[in-house]
């Protein structure tokens, strides 16, 4: 039976909640949320239920990636495609290098908010409300800027709009044909390591489908696509003013994206965000960190997945590349023993961060392939299925991590460090990534 959607959370404790300073223009800014248009529908949701519930089976591997925090000035198409391009040349090379279905998901249309371990910030002696995202608040050290505004979360609600539109373009208007393997690789630049290999690989590719076309098989297959959005279900006020039920079914909805997660700060079992994402139909996730222990994880999934829906429920694991190994095995143990049909993601990237020399937060490459190496390991070693990946990067060449093909160094970090919160892998760092994803996956 479908759960009757009640806003319950509002009696609950809200972790990395804005405190906004005019109740009565955010009570405006929900009335009309709750009279706009739903980015995504019911079907949707479902389909990528379906598509992770093969994921917990073992029989495909999620990609998830995108900005860390979307901001409403990238809500361009020239910024879209770029992540677009990037994603999908990451799911060419798994799809093809590992023989693994991908089901690609971006952190797009609706990553404009990010928890902080701080609600202030502190420059010369003066201190302001943190910068928690374009959804609530300017990225400009001013007391203007920095007062959270409800009307961000009717511009938030437009972006997301425009962007997932443009996603939606550029996957299903030809730009995602298999056959533009090649293009999207025409601006790499020419030593590039990452782009001269993905070369390679798009001529198979291109050798595979001349055969494909000889035998008489369906070109439809080049240009089949399937592409959702995501973002962390953090606002709780934009979250439960989007959320509709479905006619058809009586079933109830976040309608601000596909698939929606928990962070690590706000999965408290007796929280808000628990609560309401208790009450949606959406395939979810939640984040675990270090200290996730394997009692909390049993306890979310009989709070958020009690009927054992496959599909419904992903655990998205952050421990760090020198924790990964230690913590991660009993939490599977313990989660596979009791028979929840749960997909399994590796963060490769929240719990390696680290301040350079040069005082950008950044991180190493190398310790991002080495926690997606120990997750591999552990599920081995384990006999699981080691689902797939979540990760921050951007289609631009930006220089925010070290290391990578390119051999990025901390003194070329100022060279284009574009981030407004944490870093992102640029284009060829997260070609050279997939490699090594698919050469670990084949090898598991």
């Amino acid at each position: 039976m479908p759960v009757v959607y009640q806003d319950l959370w509002r009696d609950l404790p809200a972790a990395q909640q804005p405190d906004w300073p005019d109740p009565a223009a955010l009570d405006a800014v929900r009335a009309e949320l709750g009279a706009a248009v739903p980015l995504v529908v019911a079907d949707e949701c479902e389909l990528l239920k379906r598509r992770l519930a093969a994921v917990a089976r073992g029989e495909a591997f999620p990609l998830q990636g995108g900005d860390c925090a979307e901001t409403f000035a990238e809500a361009t198409a020239d910024a879209v495609r770029g992540k677009v391009r990037t994603l999908l040349q990451m799911s060419l090379v798994l799809t093809y290098a590992a023989s693994v279905p991908v089901v690609k998901v971006g952190r797009m249309a609706g990553q404009y908010a990010k928890p902080r371990s701080r609600p202030t910030e502190t420059r010369g002696g003066v201190t302001l409300p943190a910068y928690r995202g374009d959804a609530v608040n300017g990225f400009g050290f001013t007391e203007e800027q920095r007062t959270p505004d409800p009307r961000r979360l009717q511009h938030m609600h437009r972006s997301a709009a425009a962007t997932l539109n443009l996603v939606r373009a550029f996957t299903t208007g030809g730009y995602a044909d298999l056959r533009q393997a090649h293009a999207w690789n025409q601006d790499f630049v020419a030593g590039s390591p990452a782009g001269v290999r993905y070369g390679e690989l798009a001529d198979q590719i291109d050798r595979a489908l001349t055969f494909m076309k000889v035998c008489g098989a369906d070109e439809a297959i080049a240009r089949a696509v399937e592409f959702y959005v995501s973002h962390e279900g953090l606002l709780l006020d934009y979250e439960d003013a989007l959320t509709r039920t479905d006619p058809e079914t009586g079933r109830t909805y976040a309608t601000s994206g596909h698939l929606l997660w928990i962070g690590e700060r706000t999965r408290d079992i007796d929280g808000a965000h628990v609560e309401y994402f208790s009450r949606i139909d959406n395939p979810i996730a939640v984040k675990l960190g270090p200290t996730a222990t394997a009692d909390q994880a049993l306890a979310l999934i009989d709070r958020l997945d009690p009927e054992r829906e496959p599909g419904r429920l992903t655990f998205v694991v952050r421990m760090g590349a020198r924790g990964v190994r230690e913590r991660l095995p009993a939490l599977v143990e313990k989660v596979t023993a009791e028979g929840a049909p749960v997909a399994w993601v590796c963060d490769p990237m929240h719990g390696n961060t680290f301040e350079a020399p040069t005082g950008h937060k950044t991180r190493h490459f190398d310790d991002v392939v080495e926690e997606i190496t120990g997750f591999f390991d552990v599920h081995r070693g384990l006999g699981t299925h080691p689902g797939g990946v979540h990760l921050e990067f951007t289609g631009e060449d930006v220089t925010e991590c070290v290391g990578g093909g390119d051999e990025l160094h901390f003194e070329n970090l100022a060279e284009r460090y574009e981030s407004t919160c944490d870093p992102r892998l640029n284009r060829s760092q997260s070609l050279d990534l997939a490699f090594l994803i698919a050469e670990s996956y084949r090898s598991r």
